[in-house]
């Protein structure tokens, strides 16, 4: 299995980015895609994700207004649009994949990507 995210970056408080993870080596369609953030010096902390199945769940009130997770079949690749970006939103953010179905606890997932840096200037 192996997971790349790409579309970091530098961005000032209020604007957006779209996060992609692309999956391969797996049948994407048999798996849950989830997203996941480290900020500096804190855990590991869940983000979004997308059953197999496409049923979106957001782990925090604070991100299901501003995030959007979605999953594209054709590409085998999972979007995660972030709009009004706020600096505490500043952290690697990973996707990693999962038979089926969504888990909160970072240790059930079984295979991660390298992670992409999302930072946020007030």
């Amino acid at each position: 299995v192996q997971l790349v995210e790409s579309g970091g970056g530098l961005v000032q408080a209020g604007e957006s980015l779209r996060l992609s993870c692309a999956a391969s080596g797996l049948s994407f369609g048999a798996y849950a895609i989830g997203w996941f953030r480290q900020a500096p010096g804190k855990e590991r902390e869940g983000v979004s994700c997308v059953t197999s199945s496409g049923k979106t769940t957001y782990w925090a009130d604070s991100m299901k207004d501003r995030f959007t997770a979605v999953r594209d079949s054709a590409s085998n690749t999972v979007f995660l649009q972030m709009n009004k970006l706020k600096p505490e939103d500043t952290a690697v953010y990973y996707c990693a994949a999962v038979p089926r179905w969504c888990y909160s606890a970072v240790g059930a997932w079984d295979d991660w990507g390298q992670g992409t840096q999302v930072t946020v200037s007030s």
